[in-house]
């Protein structure tokens, strides 16, 4: 006698977990944290300030990768948030593979700035040498999702996975790329192998954001 349908165990294997959050204090800090932001980039000798994939940039400022290191109160007590909130990300994702009751102790190893300009972008790129990366939107300026206005997009890192397309593929989304778009005081956390990049942004108003890669120790 056969069985009329086996039974399935469905695997759900490679995800790649992406996070959002929002700063609390993002009004109490904003204007302070762009006050100062304005000021580094006045000190600037050159406009890529990293001196890494300077032609990947275009009408761009970015600072050296320092950024979150700086003894500025704003800045300070911006690290601290970021940092418990990569903690915890990371021991959510974690959880399953650490020994119980272990914590996630996040620190932020390179942090730095972008003032984008009328015009500006970022070509695809991912980030070595971390585990969790990060994007705070301090000010989005005018980008806007419908017309994919200096949004970030983050591509499918499954090899392959648009080469063919059926109905037994819609799982796939067959797009190979999301959109994430840019909402004042949003912070968006993804691991450091995702390659993303930012779409050219127009607007009169900057586009401002702080970008950090992280490492994560055992508590």
């Amino acid at each position: 006698m056969y069985s009329d349908t086996p039974q399935v165990e469905s695997i759900q294997a490679w995800n790649s977990p992406l996070f959002v959050s929002s700063n609390p204090d993002h009004e109490f800090l904003k204007e302070d944290l762009l006050n100062y932001i304005y000021r580094y980039q006045q000190t600037q000798q050159q406009a890529i300030a990293s001196e890494v994939a300077v032609n990947a940039k275009h009408q761009l400022f970015e600072s050296k990768l320092c950024f979150l290191e700086a003894e500025e109160p704003a800045v300070m007590e911006l690290r601290r948030m970021l940092e418990e909130l990569l903690s915890a990300v990371a021991t959510e994702v974690n959880a399953p593979y650490w020994p119980e009751g272990a914590e996630g102790d996040a620190q932020i190893i390179e942090s730095w700035f972008h003032v984008t300009h009328n015009g500006g972008y970022h070509d695809i790129h991912s980030h070595p040498n971390c585990s969790w990366c990060g994007i705070y939107y301090l000010d989005p300026g005018e980008c806007e999702l419908g017309s994919r206005n200096g949004v970030n997009r983050f591509y499918d890192p499954r090899n392959n996975a648009d080469h063919y397309g059926d109905p037994g593929t819609a799982y796939l989304s067959q797009q190979g790329y999301w959109d994430f778009e840019p909402v004042e005081g949003q912070i968006v956390i993804f691991p450091s192998y995702l390659k993303h990049s930012a779409l050219p942004y127009f607007g009169a108003k900057d586009r401002v954001v702080v970008a950090f890669n992280a490492v994560i120790d055992l508590v």
